[in-house]
């Protein structure tokens, strides 16, 4: 880790995704920014996802693999352990793009005012193929109550005071937990969208959790 960056805390919350698992990994630790915790929570996967796991453990922060309340319980566990000063999640089936941590950051950096930065995301196939773009957009706690929400999850990073703040995601959602946290982020900070940053990927196949 290199201190004298922001530390920036990505979170993986998986179960039983396998197949997808390590390129996730992968796009995480190959980042083009050398100050990243890396907290990976498995819920108990029976494939061979703590195989890959533990390819890769001397490079996680902390990793455990256990029985949760799914996705939300996930990373509200993950969060609890975080030191970072910025704060993002990735699911076990995204990918980021290899600038968008250290981009995410210089924006944070620069603009001490936001609190929330998103950029742009492509929806990609099973096989990693782009199928489309999400209609990522500029918007505000006004716009989101109305439920204009146009922030991609996987592409969005916040800071850590302010979730300390107003975390954490709440477990009775069982799909929208982060326009609920995009919400009540807005409600007390700037938040900002970036367009033409592409930050990330986001997986769309039939077993996803967004298709069923």
């Amino acid at each position: 880790m290199n201190s004298n960056k922001p530390l920036v805390t990505v979170v993986t919350p998986s179960f039983n995704q396998g197949k997808y698992l390590e390129e996730t990994i992968l796009s995480v630790l190959g980042q083009e920014y050398d100050n990243i915790e890396y907290i990976l929570i498995d819920g108990g996967s029976t494939d061979n996802s703590i195989e890959i796991i533990e390819k890769y453990r001397d490079r996680l922060a902390f990793t455990v693999s256990e029985p949760d309340h799914g996705q939300t319980d996930a990373i509200n566990k993950g969060f609890n352990r975080a030191k970072g000063q910025i704060l993002a999640w990735l699911n076990s089936d995204d990918v980021y793009h290899p600038q968008a941590v250290r981009e995410a950051v210089e924006y944070l950096t620069a603009n001490p005012e936001v609190g929330l930065v998103y950029g742009d995301l492509d929806f990609i196939d099973q096989l990693g193929n782009v199928i489309g773009r999400f209609n990522a957009a500029q918007t505000d706690l006004t716009r989101l109550r109305r439920g204009f929400v146009h922030i991609p999850q996987p592409a969005a990073f916040f800071r850590a005071d302010l979730w300390r703040k107003v975390g954490p995601l709440d477990p009775t959602f069982f799909f929208a937990m982060d326009y609920d946290l995009w919400t009540r982020l807005a409600r007390v900070s700037e938040i900002k969208y970036l367009p033409g940053r592409l930050w990330a990927k986001f997986r769309m196949y039939a077993d996803s959790k967004t298709i069923n």
